[in-house]
């Protein structure tokens, strides 16, 4: 059985972030990460379409926690301890520059998420951080003031540990054994299935700013929207599948929403569209695209609103305006299934609030036990915030680890 100070059982973001940290602030501590699988950081490598979304230029806490479906009123604290701006310090103080979007996601200037893997190598071997691939964590229980490990590969006996998994029903299992609650995950961000002749055949299409209502519910977004093959993403989906996790589960991906494609109330719409209608009357309404839609989904709601290519303008009476100005404002579309967006897998729950400690992120239950990003019940929105959350939780972790 191998003896170490602390064992970190995950090797992806929160788990090297949090073991560097540990071995910087404490250099005598003998310190392992556990990887299951052959090499570490598989979802820094993919985040980003593989530019590695790292953190999000959101600069103020109590702004930075409304990105944050669970976990927003616990990670207020933490975020005063180590926010964006750390995070931005953290990778430059060790030669990673980072630069900032325009819709304020932030990157290593490289472009690549190879950037940060090699920084998390780099740093793990100069501060003598022990990696070990393919060891998939078999048991984990308490002795005394210690704790046993059984591997895949052999067995551990570490006196303190942290729990970096992510999303990992089979820990969660061993933590359950162990006397925690676990919240029933369910996914995040998703994309969302429709199929709907209105937006069939304009993969592609962009909407700046929608507004987006779910029926029957209190959820609501707005911001960009983008028509895909299968549906509906972007950051106005994305938000809501974030939001409505748990709701969306319950209702087994099956509901309808209702859109505002151009943010305006039903009755100025429909003032603005009686006033084109004079001003246009002998053009064809296809043809004189409005509120500076995408071309494609216009003659989409024209169709759907039941004129033809050659309708103009001068021969739409008033249940006509009515029509397209619903299609305009108050579009229902019926969601039927979900699909992942990209390869960035998020879910919701994990380890229950309150059994954790915020401060240090020691285990209420469980003396010496810390935890680390995903793998308590905290998720973000799409943009950066979720590795934020990592780099925040594993900090800290860090910190009381290594005293």
């Amino acid at each position: 059985m191998t003896l170490k100070d602390v064992v970190v059982i995950g090797g992806g973001a929160a788990g090297f972030f949090a073991a560097i940290n540990i071995a910087e602030q404490n250099p005598d501590l003998k310190v392992a990460i556990l990887e299951r699988g052959a090499t570490g950081l598989a979802k820094v490598k993919i985040s980003g379409g593989g530019r590695c979304n790292v953190t999000h230029a959101e600069f103020v806490p109590q702004e930075l926690v409304a990105n944050y479906p669970r976990g927003n009123k616990e990670l207020l604290g933490p975020f005063h301890q180590f926010m964006t701006g750390d995070t931005m310090a953290w990778f430059e103080d060790r030669g990673v520059a980072l630069k900032i979007e325009d819709d304020g996601r932030m990157f290593p200037v490289s472009n690549t998420s190879q950037t940060i893997i090699d920084c998390f190598l780099n740093e793990a071997k100069k501060n003598q951080v022990e990696v070990l691939y393919n060891h998939s964590v078999k048991s984990l229980e308490q002795q005394d003031h210690s704790f046993s490990i059984e591997t895949s590969k052999g067995s551990f006996l570490a006196k303190k540990i942290l729990i970096a998994t992510g999303s990992n029903p089979k820990i969660w299992n061993l933590l359950g054994q162990l006397g925690h609650t676990i919240v029933q995950p369910v996914p995040s961000l998703f994309t969302f299935n429709i199929n709907d002749g209105r937006i069939q055949d304009i993969p592609g299409v962009v909407v700046k700013n929608a507004q987006i209502n779910v029926l029957e519910t209190n959820l609501f977004s707005e911001g960009p929207l983008l028509i895909t093959h299968w549906g509906m993403s972007a950051p106005a989906i994305l938000k809501l599948s974030a939001f409505g996790a748990v709701e969306f589960a319950k209702r087994a991906y099956k509901f309808k929403i209702e859109i505002n494609f151009i943010g305006q109330p039903i009755e100025r719409c429909l003032g603005i569209l009686k006033k084109t209608k004079q001003d246009l009357a002998k053009k064809t309404v296809f043809k004189s695209t409005q509120f500076d839609l995408p071309k494609r989904l216009w003659h989409k709601l024209v169709l759907a609103s039941g004129m033809t290519q050659e309708t103009r303008w001068a021969d739409l009476n008033k249940n006509q305006l009515e029509t397209i100005a619903s299609q305009l404002t108050q579009a229902v579309f019926k969601v039927n299934g979900k699909s992942t967006f990209k390869d960035e897998f998020v879910t919701a729950g994990g380890v229950s609030l309150q059994e954790v400690n915020f401060k240090t992120l020691e285990s209420k239950r469980i003396k010496n036990l810390y935890f680390a990003g995903e793998v308590i019940n905290v998720d973000a929105v799409t943009g950066g915030f979720n590795f934020q959350n990592a780099w925040t939780s594993a900090y800290i972790a860090a910190q009381s680890i290594s005293k």
